[in-house]
């Protein structure tokens, strides 16, 4: 095996591959990292652990050690947003120093992202890209820590957002994408050198191509947003063009780590996923088959897929956990699955069917329907 596939999550299609993404304020207790420590590829959010050990990275260190006294094996990433100053970290009072280095708008005030107002990064500058990067390494230099996971590209690689929504200037734009592509270059070589992982929320069928081209910086790309788009009356263009672009990515031996939400999206959901109304799992299994379905259509070797209700498992006020499936482990993740015999094959506008050597999987993406075949009658029963 070549040293760029030994950095890779351990993979098997004996039982549906799993990835997890999840942030929580307070350290994990044990039980809940071993729970972690089953899933081959982790993801620890931004605010991971920072309520007990005052911010992320060592939070986000000490959860990794902990996971990885379950699982050796166990690939944990730690979080960085490549344009949003995320107030998370113990290194952000740097740049309490170093003003010039926020973006600023139109009006030559600091430009803001979401409903909290965070600065933003302003990636034209070198000595921004190189503060950044050394911040990046200086985490995954950890043991603990197999790689990073990049997010906030697609605010700086969407065609309105920076302009629109942040309101730089269009010339500064185009300083910040450029900016951007020097530094994914930069911190791809310097982590590359270090055989750490690096996997992207790149994968978006918003972008031109889909934001497959921009896969040359990373190992892989996590997906949200796989099948809902803003634009009414083109979800189904949408969706299909979400697939294609994850086939692609897929079959050329990249990382995919496909997150498909239960419930509804949450109207508080601000800086990541959230969901209302999945309490109830039974009333959700056409919903689960149908994330399943999705995912054995896409894919591959080093395809793992993360059905949730949130990335979010801190307790509420009353001490109830936010997301219902946190340590739950559903009946569909143990069913044998087997390599698949082919291709997923697309029949007619809607229908996309596949194979597996223990389960036929045809999926209805204008229903938004699964029907799962598995090959053990007892499970067949089951469904």
């Amino acid at each position: 095996m070549s040293e760029a596939v030994d950095k890779f999550p351990d993979f098997s299609w004996d039982t549906l591959p799993l990835y997890v993404h999840i942030r929580k304020q307070d350290a994990f207790s044990d039980e809940e990292a071993k729970f972690l420590s089953t899933f081959p590829l982790i993801t620890l959010e931004k605010t991971t652990g920072m309520g007990t050990y005052g911010c992320t990275e060592t939070g986000s260190i000490k959860a990794a050690e902990k996971i990885k006294g379950h699982n050796p094996n166990a690939k944990v990433l730690f979080y960085r947003n490549v344009i949003i100053n995320y107030t998370f970290y113990s290194f952000d009072g740097e740049l309490d120093d170093h003003d010039d280095w926020i973006l600023k708008d139109v009006n030559g005030e600091n430009a803001k992202a979401l409903s909290q107002g965070f600065k933003l990064y302003d990636l034209s500058q070198s000595e921004v890209r190189e503060w950044w990067i050394n911040k990046a390494l200086e985490v995954c230099d950890n043991p603990a820590i197999d790689g990073l996971f990049l997010d906030g590209n697609l605010k700086v690689l969407d065609k309105h957002y920076l302009t629109r929504i942040a309101k730089i200037p269009e010339e500064k734009k185009a300083e910040v994408v450029e900016g951007w592509h020097q530094m994914m270059s930069s911190i791809h070589e310097a982590l590359d050198a270090k055989n750490k992982l690096q996997l992207a929320n790149i994968v978006r069928a918003r972008l031109d191509d889909s934001g497959v081209s921009c896969l040359q910086y990373f190992d892989g790309s996590y997906l949200e947003h796989f099948e809902s788009t803003e634009k009414k009356g083109l979800e189904m263009e949408y969706l299909e063009k979400s697939i294609a672009a994850v086939q692609k990515a897929a079959q050329s031996g990249k990382i995919i780590a496909l997150t498909l939400g239960l419930g509804e999206p949450s109207a508080k959901a601000d800086y990541d996923d959230m969901r209302e109304k999945a309490d109830d799992l039974a009333k959700l299994k056409p919903r689960i088959e149908y994330c399943v379905g999705l995912f054995l259509i896409v894919a591959e070797k080093y395809s793992y897929l993360n059905i949730h209700d949130g990335y979010d498992v801190n307790c509420d006020r009353s001490g109830k956990c936010r997301s219902k499936i946190w340590l739950k482990h559903l009946a569909e993740y143990d069913r044998p699955l087997g390599e698949p015999l082919g291709p997923a094959e697309k029949r007619g506008e809607n229908m996309y069917v596949r194979k597996f050597e223990h389960v036929k999987v045809k999926v209805n993406i204008k229903q938004k329907r699964a029907h799962l075949e598995w090959s053990d009658p007892s499970i067949k029963e089951d469904l």
